[in-house]
């Protein structure tokens, strides 16, 4: 499932190709994606600019003339820019065209988004989609001790697992499954430890390991386990420098302890009992 790292990968190649282009044509080739795609898009759309394109947590935000697109890619999706003249594949759901080049969500499991949100109805951080999610991971705000403090605070008299915790996106967004094995490894807290009982230094180890993790996780491209590609169809390779996910049985990287794993949420979570000590 594409996470944080996926989704600005996927901004991050988009967004030179399109900012300062008009969209040309909408074509909603199949609708029926987690919301419906609504049926005048086509009409809002046309001939608007893109301004800008952001991220908040797993949204893009794509910043037009007179509202924002909202894009998620759900479990499976993929957006990539391609030549209007290559040929629509299976599982392709919506197309934007700008002249020569097409935008294109492809997405498998049709668990994605395309939504609007016109300016009318309030700037976009008014967006109920995006409202309840937590502190951005990148922002000045939690960097540091004042990202330990969130956590610290946000975590009060909270009897879940901290990895559970994490996953929520209540406190901090984009911290997905391989993430929060790897920032827990990093800060040397055990995944099953209560977050409520996390100490003001550990969380401040653990804000620093969320931010380390993720950027290192974006400047691999992404983690690509079956299905995620960037916007030029390449796999991120976050994978192959891993500490703990996906390390069962595996010699740890710092003391050579066996990798162990259990099952939080249905998820596994993977994790060195030596240098993550309950």
């Amino acid at each position: 499932m594409p996470e944080l790292p996926e989704v600005e990968v996927t901004r991050l190649g988009i967004a030179p190709h399109l900012i300062g282009r008009k969209i040309s044509a909408v074509k909603v080739i199949d609708g029926r994606l987690r919301w419906p795609v609504p049926r005048n898009l086509p009409k809002i759309l046309q001939d608007q600019k893109v301004h800008s394109i952001e991220r908040r947590g797993k949204y893009l935000l794509m910043a037009l003339d007179t509202g924002y697109l909202l894009l998620h890619l759900g479990m499976t999706g993929t957006l990539r820019v391609l030549p209007s003249s290559d040929l629509l594949k299976p599982h392709d759901r919506v197309t934007f065209e700008f002249g020569k080049l097409s935008l294109r969500l492809h997405d498998p499991r049709k668990f994605g988004a395309v939504l609007w949100h016109p300016n009318t109805k309030g700037t976009i951080d008014k967006n109920a989609l995006l409202q309840k999610l937590g502190t951005e991971p990148f922002a000045p705000e939690f960097a540091g001790e004042l990202g330990g403090r969130i956590l610290y605070e946000r975590s009060r008299r909270r009897s879940i697992a901290v990895k559970q915790f994490l996953l929520a996106g209540q406190a901090v967004v984009g911290v997905g499954n391989i993430y929060c094995s790897e920032s827990l490894f990093e800060a040397k807290i055990h995944p099953a430890k209560a977050a409520g009982k996390l100490t003001r230094p550990e969380c401040i180890r653990l804000a620093n390991a969320v931010r380390f993790i993720l950027q290192n996780a974006i400047e691999a491209g992404g983690s690509s386990l079956k299905d995620f590609v960037n916007s030029e169809g390449n796999p991120g390779y976050f994978m192959v420098q891993t500490k703990a996910y996906d390390r069962k049985d595996q010699p740890c990287k710092v003391c050579k302890i066996p990798i162990k794993q259990i099952v939080q949420g249905q998820r596994s979570t993977y994790f060195c009992p030596q240098c993550q000590k309950r």
